[in-house]
C-alpha cells in the first residue's frame, strides 16, 4: 500500500531555515521514551512557521526531499519561537531518517557544472624515453639481423621497415591519436610484423631461385606465391584489432588503432615498395644473380 498526499505546488517554507534537526527521547506524558525530532530555526524562519502552523491547525504539513513525501505529521497548535517537535514516530531509525532528511534539507544549493575538465592518458618523462629506447633497440637489432640474413635483400627490407615506420607515425599524427604505453608496444609490434612480411616474400624468392629461375623471375614469382600467405595472416590481424577497438576501453583502443594502421601500412611496404625496389633495381642492368 502507497500513502499519496495532495500538495499545493511551491512549498511554505524551505529547508534553507533549519539550522538543526536531532532526534531526542520523550521526558514526559503517556509518550515517555518514545522517539521524536526536536528541530530548530533560524529567526526568519521562525515568524514564517509561526504564520503557517497558525493557519493550518489540525491539518498536515509534507516533509519533502526529491519530490518524496517522507512524512506528514498534524499540526496541533501554532508554533512560535522556530522551536518543533515531530512525535508519532515508530522508532529510532525512522526518527533518525527524518533528522537526516530536515538537516539535507537545510542545504538547498543545487549541484551546477561550471567547469568540466576531460584528462586524458598521457606519458611522463620517463616513460616517454623508455617506451622510446625500446623502439630503437628493437629497430637496430631487426635491422641488424635481417641485413645479416638476407644480405643486400636485407637492405631492401630495411629501408621499407623505416618508411613504415613514418607512414604509420604519420597516420597517427593525422588522427590526433595519443600515444601511449599499449601504443608503443603497438609500435613494437608493427617493427616485428613489417619484417615477417618481408621474410616470407624472400624464403619464396630463395625457392624458385633453387629451382634455377632467373633473378626477374624469381622475384615475380616470388612475390605472387606470398601476396595470399601475407593478406590471410594480416587479416586475421586485422579482425583481432577491431574487435579491441570495438569492445576495450583507453589504453586498449589505442592499441588496437596501433596495430590495425600498422598492419595496413607494413602490407603496403612489403607488398608496393620492396617490390618498388626490387623492380628498380633488375631493371637498369641484367641481373644474374640476387644477393639474397
Amino acid at each position: 500500500m502507497y500513502i499519496v498526499y495532495h500538495l499545493v505546488n511551491n512549498a511554505e517554507l524551505t529547508g534553507g531555515v533549519i539550522e538543526n534537526a536531532q532526534v531526542r527521547l520523550s521526558q514526559s506524558g503517556v509518550t515517555a521514551g518514545q522517539p521524536l525530532v526536536q528541530m530548530e530555526m533560524n529567526s526568519a524562519g521562525s515568524r514564517e512557521w509561526a504564520r503557517i502552523t497558525g493557519a493550518n491547525i489540525k491539518k498536515r504539513i509534507a516533509i519533502v526531499l526529491d519530490k518524496k513525501v517522507h512524512m506528514a505529521p498534524v499540526i496541533n497548535s501554532q508554533i512560535f519561537g522556530g522551536s518543533t517537535v515531530i512525535e508519532g514516530l515508530d522508532s529510532v531509525e525512522e526518527a533518525e531518517d527524518i533528522a537526516i532528511v530536515l538537516r539535507a534539507g537545510a542545504l538547498p544549493v543545487p549541484v551546477t557544472i561550471i567547469d568540466q575538465k576531460i584528462v586524458g592518458p598521457s606519458l611522463g618523462a620517463d616513460s616517454v624515453q623508455q617506451g622510446t629506447s625500446s623502439i630503437l633497440i628493437g629497430l637496430v637489432l631487426v635491422v641488424l639481423f635481417i641485413i645479416f640474413y638476407y644480405r643486400m635483400s636485407g637492405f631492401i627490407a630495411s629501408f621499407s621497415l623505416i618508411w613504415t615506420l613514418i607512414l604509420l607515425l604519420g597516420i597517427l599524427a593525422l588522427l590526433q591519436a595519443t600515444l601511449t604505453l599499449p601504443g608503443i608496444a603497438g609500435l613494437i609490434l608493427t617493427v616485428g610484423m613489417s619484417i615477417d612480411a618481408n621474410v616470407i616474400i624472400f624464403e619464396r624468392i630463395r625457392e624458385e631461385l633453387r629451382k634455377g629461375k632467373t633473378v626477374r623471375s624469381a622475384i615475380d614469382s616470388g612475390y605472387q606465391r606470398a601476396i595470399t600467405t601475407i593478406v590471410d595472416a594480416n587479416l586475421t590481424t586485422g579482425i583481432a584489432a577491431g574487435v579491441l577497438y570495438q569492445y576495450g576501453t583507453g589504453p586498449i583502443k589505442g592499441f588496437a588503432t596501433v596495430l590495425f594502421w600498422g598492419i595496413v601500412v607494413s602490407m603496403f611496404t612489403a607488398i608496393i615498395v620492396t617490390r618498388f625496389l626490387f623492380d628498380f633495381t633488375t631493371s637498369r642492368r641484367n641481373v644474374e644473380k640476387l644477393s639474397i
